[in-house]
């Protein structure tokens, strides 16, 4: 190797070595506060390798600013609490590395939901509002007999309910609707992923008609204008497409046989 090819190789490694800086533009309002208005504020910060979104905002929370409000629990993409919109994308904070990411990063919070704050915003009170109105549940009969044995399932079967179960209600497929932005009752794919699960489940006796019931309407099923965002940017990757389609069928067929 030439003395400039050397020379040339050291500087690349040194620059390989050294820490981008990035920029982190994060939306910042407290609705708690009748003073706080909404904006835009930005955090510089180096990166390190392996870094993520949610390592970058509790470096920015720990060493910046302690009143920065973003929600976290398990840093493993399993709870579903760090979902925000990471430069104008539904995603998870901590799936989210931030050598993917250009070095100005831009943060909002996940629309649709009620704000608590910055990047926080309250998805359990809509989870839990569009599970009561869907029933996402098994009805137990009264004359339940306790003291059974509860019956086999299939393997088959039983992994056909374990892909849908695999949701983590992090609403990332919700804000990332256009049928949701648009109508506020939209139970989105979330909600009828639920009723995907709950139709495969040999425990629930309820049929078809009782789902048209559910869902058939146009904040159900039938309002979903098949644009697919929610399966683009559901982080766990389930077949909501296959899942609405079928579900499309099904309640159409219920609905004309009622």
């Amino acid at each position: 190797m030439t003395q400039a090819g050397t020379i040339a190789s050291d500087h690349n490694q040194v620059t390989a070595g050294q820490g981008r800086m990035l920029q982190l533009e994060i939306f910042r309002f407290n609705p708690a506060d009748p003073n706080s208005q909404p904006h835009m504020q930005v955090f510089e910060l180096e990166e390190t390798p392996g870094m993520t979104l949610f390592i970058a905002l509790s470096l920015i929370r720990e060493e910046q600013d302690p009143s920065l409000q973003f929600d976290f629990v398990c840093r493993a993409g399993i709870c579903g609490s760090c979902g925000m919109l990471i430069d104008g994308r539904p995603a998870l904070a901590c799936r989210t590395l931030t050598q993917s990411l250009g070095s100005c990063v831009r943060l909002a919070p996940l629309p649709i939901f009620e704000l608590i704050g910055d990047l926080s915003v309250n998805t359990g009170k809509w989870m839990r509002g569009m599970s009561e109105r869907l029933q996402t549940w098994v009805p137990i009969p009264a004359d339940v007999d306790l003291d059974s044995l509860e019956q086999p399932m299939e393997p088959q079967l039983a992994e056909q309910i374990y892909e849908l179960e695999r949701c983590i209600e992090c609403g990332c497929c919700v804000s990332g609707c256009g049928t949701a932005i648009m109508h506020e009752q939209f139970v989105g794919a979330v909600g009828l992923n639920k009723i995907a699960r709950f139709r495969l489940d040999p425990r629930d006796g309820r049929s078809d008609a009782d789902y048209f019931e559910l869902i058939g309407t146009d904040e159900g099923i039938f309002g979903c204008m098949s644009l697919m965002g929610c399966q683009d940017v559901c982080p766990k990757n389930l077949p909501l497409q296959t899942q609405l389609a079928f579900l499309r069928r099904k309640m159409l067929i219920a609905g004309v046989t009622d």
